[in-house]
């Protein structure tokens, strides 16, 4: 677990895939052909904590929708790219505007469209429902599902690995004021 927390720490932009990551991967149509995705909020916490430690955010997805641009400027999401099945050129187009390189991001995809991506960056990550040839070339493979939390966990590696975990914690819990406390006697 420390190799894969000392990678994490290496992370300077997390890229995410949307169907399978940030959703459950499942596309549901209303009767009037409107496509909805449920996203976690959990996932949405861990993105915006990334942010507040300078640590950037990307979706590259196949797909093309609304509902992603929302989601994404909901949760800060830095850099958008949608309807591109060519993901390694999608990110390799990303880091030609940065000034970061592949093996400075995580990369967290959960189906054949995202090996090669996930191979060229420096923390590969997936869920366990994904495709095996995923989970085989992935340095970790979260415990929750894409939709359900998985990318939280991914996002709490990083923080740990960059050394700000507690620090984040501390922003939700009293335990904070515990300490201060025993600093006063």
């Amino acid at each position: 677990m420390q190799d894969l927390i000392k990678k994490a720490g290496q992370v300077q932009l997390l890229v995410l895939d949307v169907d399978g990551i940030l959703s459950n991967g499942q596309i549901i149509y209303d009767a009037n052909g409107i496509e909805t995705k449920a996203f976690s909020v959990q996932d949405g916490v861990g993105i915006k904590s990334l942010a507040r430690y300078g640590i950037s955010t990307a979706i590259i997805t196949g797909r093309s929708s609304p509902m992603v641009n929302k989601r994404a400027a909901e949760m800060g999401i830095d850099y958008v790219i949608q309807g591109r099945d060519d993901k390694l050129i999608a990110l390799n187009e990303l880091l030609s505007t940065l000034t970061i390189t592949a093996a400075d991001c995580a990369y967290m995809g959960d189906d054949l469209p995202d090996i090669k991506a996930m191979q060229t960056v420096g923390f590969a990550a997936t869920v366990p429902n994904a495709h095996s040839e995923v989970i085989n070339r992935s340095d970790m493979v979260t415990t929750r599902a894409g939709g359900y939390g998985a990318v939280r966990e991914v996002c709490d590696l990083i923080l740990k690995g960059h050394g700000h975990y507690k620090d984040f914690i501390a922003h939700y819990t009293l335990d904070s004021l515990d300490d201060n406390q025993d600093d006063l006697s």
